[in-house]
């Protein structure tokens, strides 16, 4: 592994500091894009980060991109750091100014593409208009976003060449390789002396982690009679639906975890419920659980169980060192496995899974 020259280190220790402590006009400018909106908090970053500053440092704007870039950087001097707090969803949430200095004093900013979280954008065109030099790195560059589902909110179709898109491509793990590949080129680009490392990180992660998570998904699809899955959670799970064969049926038909259920919603997962005789429902781990206990309350649905589209953690969940790969086997198969009626709900997960996620709160 090539070391880091002291040149190299001291103009990246320095132009932190000379954007931490001069650049104000874009750190104000920054703070007043980001801040003052309802139901701000902080970054929480520094719970999410990596020990080690020596070396360049990498922010991201959503969870899943966070694990995915430390698991290419693993073994080199980069420290990457996650800006959404913990407990908290990916999407849906207005940062606070905290993240202004987080981004400025940034080496590289990893992002999920425009249109998909305000304040990233907001924040990007900042950087831009001040001239600050934090690399942007967007993950969906080249991802084949597919359309979106009939039951979503048109409301929420976007603009420009996104529009009628739906933006959670990363939960087929087979398009997350290519946000693994652009993140690959970011880190090559901003630390090209550890290229190799890098490369054949991305190469073992792709191969090892995402492609054996593809295949046991299929396998627990492949075996399921019913291909029917009801969500009390938010419209962000249509690409397992794609990539595996199944009709994903959320309750909330927005793509934020805002919670909004129409009645007419409530009727129609009703409806798919007596149809199809489903006795469990997936519940998003970070939403409310008002939905899912309608449900119950309403139809013959005996209990609701998690699922999450990798978008937040808990503190549980960081403690133990999770990310996509142990949230994909302990939170979202389990509970496909229950909902789909492969299994009872004790004959999944770790032990005590069950009375764990039952009707959790």
């Amino acid at each position: 592994m090539a070391a880091e020259s002291i040149s190299e280190r001291e103009r990246t220790l320095s132009r932190r500091s000379v954007l931490a402590a001069g650049a104000g006009f874009a750190s104000f400018g920054l703070a007043g894009c980001l801040s003052g909106s309802e139901g701000t908090v902080g970054s929480g970053g520094s719970s999410n980060a990596e020990e080690s500053e020596d070396g360049p440092v990498v922010v991201a704007s959503f969870f899943s991109f966070y694990d995915f870039a430390r698991k290419v950087a693993k073994d080199t001097p980069v420290t990457l750091k996650n800006l959404v707090p913990t407990g908290l969803h990916g999407h849906g949430w207005e940062p606070d100014a905290s993240v202004t200095r987080d981004i400025i004093e940034a080496d590289a900013f990893v992002h999920v593409g425009e249109e998909f979280q305000p304040w990233a954008d907001r924040a990007i065109q900042t950087l831009e208009d001040d001239d600050v030099d934090t690399q942007l790195i967007n993950v969906r560059e080249g991802v084949e976003l597919v359309e979106l589902a009939a039951s979503l909110d048109r409301e929420e179709e976007g603009v420009g060449e996104n529009r009628g898109r739906d933006p959670h491509f990363w939960l087929d793990p087979q398009r997350a390789k290519t946000a693994v590949d652009n993140i690959t080129e970011g880190l090559v680009e901003l630390a090209p002396e550890y290229e190799d490392t890098f490369r054949a990180n991305a190469s073992t992660y792709k191969t090892d982690v995402l492609d054996r998570i593809d295949s046991d998904y299929q396998d627990i699809f492949d075996r399921a009679e019913r291909k029917v899955v009801q969500l009390a959670a938010h419209n962000a799970f249509q690409y397992i639906g794609v990539r595996y064969g199944v009709e994903m049926r959320p309750l909330v038909v927005n793509l934020a975890a805002s919670g909004d259920v129409k009645p007419t919603d409530i009727t129609e997962a009703k409806r798919v419920i007596d149809e199809n005789d489903i006795k469990y429902i997936g519940a998003g781990v970070f939403e409310t659980r008002k939905p899912a206990k309608q449900l119950i309350a309403e139809t013959n649905v005996e209990a609701y169980y998690p699922v999450t589209p990798y978008a937040g953690v808990r503190e549980d969940w960081v403690e133990n060192d999770w990310g996509y790969e142990e949230i994909a086997y302990n939170i979202n198969m389990p509970t496909f496995e229950v909902v789909l009626g492969n299994k009872s709900p004790d004959e999944v997960g770790y032990d005590g899974w069950s009375d764990e996620w039952r009707n959790f709160e």
